[in-house]
């Protein structure tokens, strides 16, 4: 396999949603491939380059900001880069396209309904919000905006990773960002560790 050049997949998409599951279970696929790959995952930046920063409307547009300033970098290093954040507001991942450039960011809508993700709730963020213990949270007193034309829509509530994980490879190939001969995509298997992740993204 080689990559042609360097892309953004920015997965959007409530807490709980599969965000980082889902961008970690691509980045391994696309390492076990040889593939170059950059994971930025919300949770952790909230730790490092974006730690000063809240959860105000203009703190968290200031988190896309920073995330799209390290992307672009990264992407123009001939990276694929992998973005999992929850990125609410419209605005703010259209100032992320812009920063990144329209033709390397693909918006991946990583689609869960509220009723999934507070079952889910593996953080414990929704339980919190309804006992009225966290304000803001996303969702629930602070709004979602989905995406209005996603590059692709996966659905963790009624399709499995691997499955989801197939369509973003897919994609990747269709906007020629890989390319792979057709022996060695038919040689491609998912390994133990993507194994680990099979069955329903509801239970993940």
């Amino acid at each position: 396999m080689t990559i042609k050049n360097g892309v953004c997949l920015w997965f959007t998409g409530l807490s709980g949603a599969g965000k980082s599951t889902t961008a970690r279970a691509l980045r391994r696929r696309l390492i076990n491939c040889g593939v170059e790959v950059t994971l930025l995952d919300g949770d952790e930046l909230r730790s490092t380059i974006c730690r000063d920063l809240g959860f105000s409307k203009s703190d968290r547009y200031e988190n896309i900001v920073r995330v799209a300033d390290l992307s672009k970098a990264k992407v123009d290093d001939g990276n694929v880069v992998l973005c999992a954040l929850i990125s609410p507001y419209r605005a703010a991942r259209e100032h992320a396209r812009q920063v990144i450039g329209r033709n390397s960011f693909f918006e991946i809508f990583v689609n869960a309904p509220l009723s999934v993700c507070e079952m889910r709730d593996t953080k414990g963020l929704y339980a919190k919000a309804r006992r009225g213990e966290l304000k803001d949270l996303t969702g629930v007193d602070d709004p979602y905006e989905p995406p209005l034309n996603a590059t692709l829509v996966i659905d963790t509530a009624n399709c499995d990773i691997s499955h989801n994980v197939t369509r973003l490879i897919d994609l990747l190939e269709a906007r020629s960002v890989l390319k792979m001969s057709p022996d060695f995509k038919e040689s491609i298997q998912i390994t133990d560790w993507l194994l680990d992740y099979s069955g329903p993204c509801g239970l993940f």
